[in-house]
C-alpha cells in the first residue's frame, strides 16, 4: 500500500533486457529512501509497485514483467532517466494523500501545460475506458503522486500543482507529450462500478 506522497526521485543507472517482455532496471536511491531496505520490499517507481530483487548500497534493482512493460511508462525509460519513488506505507504512518495500491491501470499523455508565477496546471488526455472514474475534485494517482482532479472535459482533465510538488517530483520537468502512469482511486472505482452494475440490472 502507498499514500501517493512521493518521497524523492531516483536515477536509473542500468537496464538489462534479455527479451522484449522482461527487463531489470537499477535505480540509484536517495540515502533517506535507501536506508534499511531489504530484498523483497516494495517501492513504487512512478506509482508502479515493484519488488526489490537486488541491493548494492543505494543502488536497487527491480524486475519488470510483460504486464508492467505494457501498461506503464517504465518500459520506455532509459539509463539516466529519473523516477518518482515512494516506499510502501507502514501501519501507523500518516496518510497524507490517498490509499493507493501501486497497480497502474493505464498511461496517458500530457496534452498541455499552463504555467503561472507560483502554480502550474497540467492537462492530460482522458482515456475512454477511464472516463467514469475521473471526476472533478476526485483523487487520481499520476506517476505515483496523489493529486486532486481539477476540471474535466470530454477529452481532457487537469490537476493543479504547487511549487512543492514541482520541486519534489518529476512534474517539475515534465513537458507536453510525456507519458504518465494513471492509478484510479479504488474507492471511486468501486462506487462507480457498483452503481453502473445496479443500473444495468434495472434496465433489463
Amino acid at each position: 500500500m502507498f499514500t501517493g506522497i512521493v518521497q524523492g526521485m531516483g536515477k536509473i543507472t542500468d537496464i538489462v533486457q534479455p527479451s522484449p517482455d522482461f527487463r531489470t532496471h537499477t535505480v540509484e536511491l536517495p540515502p533517506e529512501i535507501a536506508d534499511n531496505l531489504q530484498t523483497g520490499a516494495s517501492v513504487a517507481n512512478n506509482g508502479c509497485c515493484l519488488t526489490i530483487t537486488r541491493i548494492d548500497g543505494n543502488k536497487v534493482s527491480f524486475d519488470l514483467m510483460d504486464e508492467t512493460l505494457r501498461k506503464t511508462n517504465l518500459g520506455s525509460l532509459k539509463v539516466g532517466d529519473s523516477v518518482n519513488l515512494e516506499r510502501a506505507a507502514r501501519f501507523g504512518d500518516e496518510i497524507g494523500g490517498h490509499v493507493m495500491s501501486g497497480h497502474v491501470m493505464a498511461v496517458t499523455r500530457i496534452s498541455r501545460i499552463e504555467s503561472g508565477e507560483f502554480n502550474r496546471t497540467v492537462w492530460f488526455e482522458l482515456p475512454e475506458n477511464l472516463k467514469p472514474y475521473i471526476l472533478t475534485k476526485g483523487f487520481v494517482g499520476l506517476d505515483g503522486c496523489s493529486l486532486t482532479i481539477g476540471e474535466v472535459s470530454d477529452s481532457e482533465f487537469c490537476v493543479h500543482l504547487i511549487p512543492e510538488t514541482l520541486e519534489r517530483t518529476l512534474f517539475g520537468n515534465r513537458k507536453e507529450g510525456d507519458l504518465i502512469n494513471i492509478e484510479i482511486d479504488p474507492q471511486t472505482q468501486a462506487v462507480v462500478d457498483t452503481v453502473m452494475r445496479v443500473l444495468a440490472q434495472k434496465a433489463v
